[in-house]
């Protein structure tokens, strides 16, 4: 797996200040997508352990509230496949730090359901290590600014682990938004 970039202090893809790992590869090419050099499955460097340590040390000051996995795609087969011991590791070394990962694809229809578009071997063992899903292809006619953490409207912030537990869909409060009035 390629990665395009690592921030190591990000604000604006999850709650707090977190560490946020773009991947490399996608296949839903959403129009007006703000990572569309990360569509290019070759596009950026390897992951490799390096990279994966130097995360590790970039979580580790208290100020850091978690990773966000984003992209590209993290739940396209092949980003499975390389993702899914990394965050395992993650979790066991910072077990009291969120992970929050993006995807294009759907939680109930294209991730676990066994017929889904992205349902892999890995799909279970990575959900069950994070704490929210932000889902959804981006849908450029429901573009709205004043949504926290996602882009469009049809986007879900999910509790991931809620949502494995009640075997149905539970969204967090973070998806209710307040309609944004410009100053006059």
């Amino acid at each position: 797996m390629n990665y395009g970039k690592i921030n190591k202090t990000d604000i604006a893809n999850g709650e707090g200040v977190r560490v946020s790992l773009f991947v490399s590869g996608c296949r839903n090419h959403c129009k007006g997508c703000f990572n569309e050099d990360t569509w290019d499955f070759c596009y950026g460097e390897p992951f490799t352990k390096v990279e994966e340590d130097l995360i590790i040390e970039a979580l580790k000051p208290n100020y850091i509230n978690g990773l966000t996995i984003l992209g590209g795609e993290p739940f396209e087969p092949e980003n499975q496949e390389a993702l899914v011991d990394f965050i395992k590791r993650v979790r066991k070394t910072y077990p009291h730090k969120t992970i929050w990962m993006y995807s294009g694809y759907t939680m109930d229809k294209d991730m676990l359901d066994n017929k889904g578009k992205v349902h892999t071997k890995f799909t279970l063992d990575i959900l069950n290590q994070i704490d929210i899903l932000v889902d959804g292809r981006f849908v450029l006619e429901k573009y709205n600014l004043a949504l926290k953490f996602r882009g469009s409207e049809n986007q879900r912030i999910i509790l991931v682990q809620e949502s494995l537990k009640n075997n149905e869909i539970v969204l967090s409060p973070l998806n209710e938004y307040k309609n944004f009035k410009p100053q006059e």
